[in-house]
């Protein structure tokens, strides 16, 4: 049924089209919480591994229901977050940028998903700079949104548009909980294949948080993305953001309530997920995602 949108245009969900995406994901057979790099993360945190592993099979499920392709890369002993696939690398057009962790507890992650990419058959470049993947690099339109101030360097902004081509838009992320531009923002439609010209975010749409960011990328979100669906603070708080859409469905952390109605206000099918048990870790939906675009 056609649903209200503020000003009361009727959007259908049938309008939104879903495309069918390749995912990257790491079992989480050693996900733990054994060091506290994040605001999120206690070294005295229990996680519940059978819990974990039930609800990463659901996201599994969810994804192949709705049309997916899910691959998975071994996980690796001694590294409980290598779950988060997210942080691996970014993938463009068949080319991948590979990561280099600011935590020296992460960093043997990048070699395991190396071993991946290159047995998979894909060209992976290293970066010089703390550089951590989809974390804070999020493909949009013709750009590359790249987060910084607490992972990712301005330094690896500069090696990844330089590898692939495409401008990158660095944003200064400012709240220590949203730590990585994935916590703060995600993509509803990537506006590929809606005929926008180079240069320019096409038929994009985002959703974020404002307050995550810095006064100046505010009001670069909101030039670029007048549309933008925005979040509240307890949205975010919820992991409702660390989302992954498709183009019409929405793989979202049920406890974002708010975000979930403004979503389907505009035309999106929210599809929930509980991951709660990665949210001790300071991870949800898409930290556990890593998208292989060809």
């Amino acid at each position: 049924m056609p649903t209200t949108q503020p000003g009361g245009a009727l959007l259908n969900p049938a309008h939104r089209t879903p495309r069918a995406r390749r995912y990257l994901l790491c079992r989480p057979t050693h996900f733990a919480v054994e060091y506290a790099i994040n605001p999120w993360m206690s070294e005295d945190a229990e996680v519940d591994t059978a819990l974990a592993l039930h609800q990463w099979e659901n996201l599994v499920r969810a994804y192949r229901d709705h049309g997916h392709t899910v691959e998975t890369v071994r996980p690796a002993p001694g590294l409980p977050d290598m779950v988060f696939a997210a942080n691996s690398a970014v993938v463009v057009g068949g080319r991948a940028f590979g990561s280099l962790f600011h935590a020296p507890q992460r960093r043997p992650e990048s070699r395991e998903y190396e071993l991946w990419f290159k047995a998979a058959g894909y060209d992976l470049y290293r970066p010089e700079s703390p550089c951590e993947g989809e974390g804070d690099l999020v493909p949009v339109g013709r750009y590359l949104l790249a987060g910084t101030g607490f992972r990712t360097t301005r330094d690896a902004h500069a090696e990844v548009q330089e590898y692939f081509g495409l401008p990158a838009i660095s944003l200064q992320l400012t709240d220590p909980y949203f730590y990585h531009l994935d916590t703060a923002l995600f993509v509803l439609d990537d506006g590929l294949g809606t005929g926008g010209g180079e240069g320019d975010t096409g038929g994009a749409a985002l959703a974020y948080y404002p307050d995550a960011f810095s006064p100046g990328s505010r009001e670069v979100l909101r030039r670029l993305f007048p549309d933008a669906v925005l979040a509240t603070r307890d949205d975010a708080l919820a992991f409702g953001l660390n989302s992954v859409s498709d183009g019409r469905h929405v793989f979202i952390a049920p406890q974002a309530t708010g975000l979930i109605d403004r979503l389907a206000a505009r035309g999106y099918v929210p599809v929930p997920v509980d991951l709660s048990e990665f949210h001790k870790a300071g991870g949800g939906i898409k930290c556990c995602t890593q998208e292989i675009r060809s």
